[in-house]
C-alpha cells in the first residue's frame, strides 16, 4: 500500500472477535490492533478507524457478537434497545480508551474515526437519530474533541438524511463507472465546507456462494479515480487488498445471500497480497500526483505442496463425544445456537422418535440456515432456509432423529439484520405434530485435532463414498525448505469446512462456487519433522473411489469458478426429499 503511493489505511473493528463473550476480550495475537495500527504507523501509513460497532464489510452479524441474542432474540440492534445499547456502551468504554493515545494529536496515526457506519441504509422515517448522537457523544467523551470523527453513506439524499450526524463530517462511498460530480455534490450539501472525500471507492464487488465472480474493470476503475483526484477529493479504495473470512466470520446479504471464505473482491491487491494489473495501474496514476516511495515490492512466491490423500475418520455422528465433550442441552422445544452459547459453525439436534409413524412430512420452517436429516444415522436429506424446509421421511419408534444445523453465516445487513439466530429456531413437526423432548449438542471441530494428531500414524481412516456428514484426515509434510503460501484446490468435494493444523481454513463448496480454492496462509503450515494434519468435514459427498479421496494443494487460486465430480458415481443420489 505504501509503495503504491496511499497516505492511509483504513480499518474496521469487528467487535465479536474482541469481546468473544460478555467483559472477556481479547486484544492478542491475530486481534493485537493495537499493535496493527503501530505497525501501519512504523510503515509510513496513517489510519482511519471504523469503530463500530456496526461495520458491515460483509462480516459476521455485521460484526456484532451473537450473545447479544442470548436472552432476547427480538432486540433491534442498532437502536436505543437497551438490550442492544448497554452491551455497546460497556464495549466502546473498553475500546475508545485504547484509542485515544493513538490519535494524531497523542502523537500516533489514526487522523479520523468513523462513527456507526452507513446508517442511512438501515434505519426507517424516525432515523433513529438518538441512537446515532448517542454514539457521537460517547465517541467525544473518550477521544477528546481534538479528533475528526465522520460518517459514511451512500450518495443519495435519501441517504444522508438519516446517515448524517450534526457535529461529524458525512461522508459519501461510490463505486467506479459512476458520475463523480452528482455523488461528491451530495457531500458539499451536507457539510458546511471541509474536504471532499469518498470513504469507500470500490474498486470491485463482493461475492455470493451460486453465484459469478464479481470484476470491475481496470479502466474503468483508474478513469473514476482520476476524475476524484483531479478536484482534490481525498479516496478511500475499498477494498485495496483483499481478505478472507476465516473460519465462520463471512455474513450474508438480504434475504439471504451468503458470502464465500474468499474476500477477494477483485481489488488491486489479491486476499494473499499479490500485485494484479490494477495494482500496477493505480500505481502509475498515484505517480502522476505524488512522488511515490522509492521501494521496490513484488507477489510473494506460492507452493503447489501437491496431492494429499483424504481418508475417512468417521461420520460427524460417530464422532459426537469427541466434538461435543460436554453433556447435551436438553429443552422441550429447540433452542437457538445463541440460547445455549454456540455462536458460530454447527449444532446437532435430536429427538427420539416416540411412535411408530407411516410416512409423514418433516417440517422445520426455522431451519437456520442448513440441515442435514438422519434417522439412526442414515441419511434422509437436506433441509435449506431458501428452499425445501419440510420433506418426508418413514420412522419407527425409538429410532434417533438427528438434525445437523449449519449457520451459515449471519445477516449483515440492511433491517433483517434483526431476528438473527440460528440453528433451529421454532418447533419441529412430524405429520403436523410438534416433536418436544430435545437434546442439543454444541459442536466444536477443532476439539479433534489433538486427537488426530496423537493418532495419525494408526488412524483407522478408509476411503469411503458415504453420503452423510463425514470427517476426512489427510497428512502432509511441508518439507525443509522455506514454507510458502499455498491454495487447497477442493474440486470434486461438495460442501463443508476444511481445518490445517486446527487452524480452520473456512467453508468450501466449489459445486456452487464461484470459489473453488482456499487461501492457506504459510504462518499455518508446519516445516519438517512435524506433520500437517488436514481435516474436511464434508456434509454432503466426498469424491472416493476405490482407490480413496484427494486434495490437491497449488500455488494458484482459483476464487471464479465451479467444479463437479467426475468420478465413479455413489449407488444412491444425495436428495432433499427422501421416503
Amino acid at each position: 500500500m505504501y509503495a503504491a503511493g496511499l497516505d492511509a489505511v483504513q480499518i474496521y473493528v469487528p467487535w465479536n472477535v474482541h469481546e468473544t463473550s460478555p467483559g472477556v476480550y481479547d486484544f492478542d495475537g491475530q486481534q493485537d490492533l493495537v499493535g496493527f495500527i503501530r505497525m501501519a504507523q512504523k510503515t509510513g501509513l496513517l489510519v482511519i478507524l471504523r469503530a463500530g460497532p456496526y461495520i458491515c464489510g460483509e462480516w459476521e452479524f455485521g460484526g456484532f457478537p451473537p450473545w447479544i441474542l442470548k436472552n432476547n432474540g427480538s432486540i433491534v440492534v442498532r437502536s436505543m434497545d437497551p438490550g442492544y445499547i448497554k452491551p455497546v456502551d460497556k464495549w466502546l468504554a473498553v475500546l475508545l480508551p485504547k484509542m485515544r493515545p493513538l490519535l494524531y494529536s497523542n502523537g500516533g496515526p489514526v487522523i479520523m474515526v468513523q462513527v456507526e457506519n452507513e446508517y442511512g441504509s438501515y434505519s426507517g422515517v424516525d432515523c433513529g437519530l438518538d441512537y446515532t448522537a448517542h454514539l457521537r457523544d460517547l465517541f467525544k467523551s473518550y477521544l477528546g474533541d481534538d479528533i475528526v470523527l465522520f460518517t459514511t453513506d451512500g450518495d443519495g439524499d435519501g441517504y444522508l438524511k438519516c446517515g448524517a450526524i450534526n457535529g461529524t463530517l458525512a461522508t459519501v462511498d461510490f463505486g467506479a463507472g459512476g458520475n463523480v460530480t452528482a455523488a461528491l455534490d451530495v457531500m458539499r450539501q451536507w457539510n458546511k465546507g471541509g474536504p471532499l472525500v469518498n470513504s469507500e471507492f470500490y474498486t470491485g464487488w463482493l461475492d455470493y456462494w451460486q453465484g459469478s465472480h464479481s470484476r470491475v474493470d481496470t479502466d474503468t476503475a483508474v478513469k473514476s479515480l482520476k476524475e476524484m483526484l483531479d478536484i482534490g477529493a481525498s479516496v478511500n479504495m475499498y477494498m485495496f487488498e483483499g481478505g478472507t473470512n476465516f473460519g465462520y466470520m463471512n455474513g450474508a446479504d438480504p434475504p439471504f445471500n451468503v458470502c464465500p471464505t474468499s474476500y477477494d473482491y477483485d481489488a488491486p491487491l489479491t486476499e494473499a497480497g499479490d500485485l494484479t494489473e490494477k495494482y500496477n495501474a493505480i500505481k502509475t496514476l498515484l505517480a502522476k500526483y505524488k512522488t511515490l516511495p522509492n521501494i521496490t515490492v513484488h507477489s510473494l512466491p506460492k507452493k503447489a505442496y501437491g496431492n494429499v490423500t483424504m481418508l475417512k475418520y468417521s461420520t460427524v455422528l460417530d464422532s459426537l463425544e469427541s466434538i461435543a465433550p460436554s453433556e447435551p442441552v436438553h429443552s422441550p422445544h429447540p433452542l437457538s445456537m445463541e440460547e445455549i452459547d454456540q455462536g458460530y459453525g454447527f449444532i446437532l439436534y435430536r429427538h427420539i422418535i416416540q411412535d411408530d409413524n407411516i410416512v409423514k412430512e418433516l417440517s422445520v420452517p426455522g431451519i437456520r440456515d442448513r440441515g442435514y436429516v438422519m434417522l439412526d444415522g442414515e441419511p434422509q436429506g437436506m433441509l435449506d432456509r431458501t428452499g425445501a424446509t419440510s420433506m418426508n421421511i418413514l420412522s419407527r419408534k425409538g429410532q434417533s432423529l438427528d438434525i445437523l444445523v449449519e449457520n451459515q453465516g449471519r445477516i449483515n445487513f440492511g433491517a433483517q439484520i434483526n431476528g438473527n439466530r440460528k440453528g433451529i429456531i421454532s418447533d419441529v413437526t412430524l405429520g403436523g405434530n410438534n416433536l418436544t423432548e430435545w437434546d442439543m449438542y454444541p459442536i466444536n471441530f477443532t476439539q479433534l485435532y489433538p486427537t488426530i494428531h496423537q493418532k495419525h500414524g494408526e488412524s483407522n481412516a478408509k476411503p469411503s463414498l458415504d453420503l452423510q456428514p463425514s470427517i476426512y484426515v489427510g497428512i502432509f509434510m511441508g518439507g525443509s525448505d522455506e514454507i510458502k503460501d499455498t491454495y487447497l484446490n477442493l474440486c470434486g468435494w461438495s460442501k463443508g469446512q476444511a481445518f490445517l493444523n486446527g487452524f480452520n481454513l473456512g467453508r468450501y463448496w466449489p459445486t456452487a462456487g464461484p470459489q473453488v480454492t482456499l487461501y492457506v496462509p504459510k504462518g499455518v503450515i508446519y516445516a519438517d519433522p512435524q506433520p500437517n494434519v488436514l481435516v474436511l468435514v464434508e456434509l454432503e459427498a466426498a469424491p472416493c473411489p476405490g482407490d480413496g479421496c484427494y486434495v490437491q494443494l497449488n500455488d494458484h487460486y482459483n476464487v471464479s469458478g465451479r467444479c463437479f465430480y467426475e468420478g465413479p458415481k455413489p449407488t444412491y443420489k444425495f436428495r432433499s426429499n427422501r421416503l
